[in-house]
């Protein structure tokens, strides 16, 4: 049974109770206004990689990630009642509309989370498209007292009509203190920490509401679409460690007051990924897309290998040299299970199996399956029929391709043959020069050549 670490609760235990064979998912999903970052996407390889090993459980997943393309401010988290759309921003300095700056950044997304091989998911709500439920439920929280109307037309959620706020991130309404970015407290809401479900404007992606005319805040939006995908009853929500506060402390709030109840069982979030020690971010100027990876000549799945090498809720710092290496490892895998493949088939061997599904189940060890998955590779006693059959057997969780050089000709094009020899000779000369002209060369013919710590390996596009 898979156990994960719920940040509300501050314990690792089961996702699901014993006997479940479903499982109720949702994922926070991105705001499309600019190309996503590998930190963006260690969330979306985490859910993915919770799915993958619910499923070889036996475990039937409906997962709902949504497509937030309105509603999220540029500073939501500080009190901006004149806050600015990021896609309407962006669809300013670009000179598009917003939703045309909306469907370009989701197709992005969604094509690079496609060559990370991260599944779809079954529901994939856009906010723009869902906005009679987010009415519905603002109407539901007006009604119950837990919700506000400003003479603007603002509507406002009152925290303190929801007593366990805080329990996720540990900040309590008591404790909490008025934004220091924008002077003074808004003076449309009762306590300084309620937040905007309604914004009033006149403006691109505006609707008509009871109300009065505008666009929903960030937070409603996650809370609405849940609930009417997946229901009042939700196993897991994952999300990046960013989003603890205040953006799942106020969905929580909401969907549990609209509900009557607990609505969601466990909270999971990833931590931060720093890239060459530094956060990755806007603001750092050091954000590293996946295309970034592509265009050095690494495979996309390399960032998820080397993802994988640290456990989901520690915070990661990734390098190029990294990446680098994660390449060559992902490269000869698929060698030597291309390799294995012209061996007879023999039975996984069970043990090995077991222990790299278990620390699978162990909140999700990567590392520590990753290395009994090395340890596998090196040991010439297990039968190369029977690593065949485990790496692919294992592949369904780590999701790296592994198959992918089966069957394919290993025989070099005209020419390529010398220049390996060349590059060799190049490489003892350290010439490191000469030695990266011919990769470029062999690449330009459909050789593929990486140096590992055995020497230099190579394969034909």
């Amino acid at each position: 049974m898979l156990r994960l670490y719920d940040t509300r609760n501050r314990q690792v235990g089961p996702v699901l109770p014993e006997g479940a064979r479903s499982m109720r998912m949702y994922t926070c999903g991105p705001t499309v206004y600019r190309y996503p970052h590998l930190g963006n996407f260690r969330t979306y390889v985490l859910s993915d990689l919770i799915r993958r090993v619910s499923e070889r459980q036996r475990i039937r997943v409906v997962a709902c990630r949504n497509i937030t393309d309105v509603g999220h401010l540029v500073d939501d988290a500080e009190i901006d009642p004149g806050g600015e759309d990021k896609i309407l921003a962006q669809a300013r300095s670009e000179g598009r509309t917003g939703l045309e700056i909306a469907r370009f950044y989701e197709a992005a997304f969604l094509s690079d989370a496609a060559a990370l091989n991260i599944r779809p998911p079954e529901h994939s709500p856009r906010a723009t498209e869902t906005i009679d439920l987010m009415i519905e439920m603002i109407a539901k929280l007006l009604e119950k007292g837990n919700a506000y109307t400003a003479p603007d037309g603002s509507v406002f959620f009152d925290a303190a009509s929801f007593p366990a706020y805080g329990e996720i991130s540990g900040n309590r309404l008591d404790r909490l203190r008025p934004g220091h970015r924008v002077e003074g407290v808004d003076p449309r809401k009762r306590f300084h920490a309620d937040w905007a479900l309604w914004k009033p404007a006149d403006r691109e992606m505006t609707w008509e509401a009871p109300w009065g005319r505008g666009f929903p805040g960030w937070h409603i939006e996650c809370s609405a679409m849940s609930l009417r995908f997946l229901g009042e009853h939700i196993d897991l929500h994952t999300g990046g460690i960013d989003l603890r506060f205040p953006h799942h402390e106020d969905e929580r709030a909401q969907s549990d007051s609209a509900a009557g109840h607990e609505v969601v069982r466990h909270w999971v979030h990833g931590e931060h990924l720093l890239f060459d020690g530094r956060k990755m971010a806007k603001s750092t100027g050091n954000l590293v897309l996946l295309g970034d990876v592509v265009d050095a000549g690494l495979d996309p799945l390399a960032v998820r290998l080397a993802l994988l090498e640290h456990r989901y809720r520690q915070q990661m710092n990734l390098t190029w040299d990294t990446l680098r290496a994660a390449d060559r490892t992902l490269r000869r895998w698929r060698s030597r299970v291309a390799e294995w493949s012209e061996s007879p088939s023999r039975p996984m061997p069970a043990e090995r199996i077991s222990a790299i599904e278990a620390a699978f189940d162990d909140d999700l060890d990567t590392p520590l399956a990753l290395r009994l998955l090395r340890e596998l590779e090196r040991d010439d006693a297990v039968a190369p029929g029977s690593r065949f059959e485990a790496f692919l057997h294992l592949d369904q969780i780590f999701g790296l391709d592994l198959s992918i050089d089966i069957g394919r000709t290993r025989s070099l094009p005209p020419g390529a043959a010398e220049l390996l020899q060349q590059r060799l000779r190049a490489r003892d000369a350290r010439d490191w020069a000469v030695s990266d002209r011919l990769r470029d060369e062999l690449a330009a013919l459909g050789v593929q050549v990486a140096d590992t710590p055995d020497g230099q390996t190579w394969a034909v596009a």
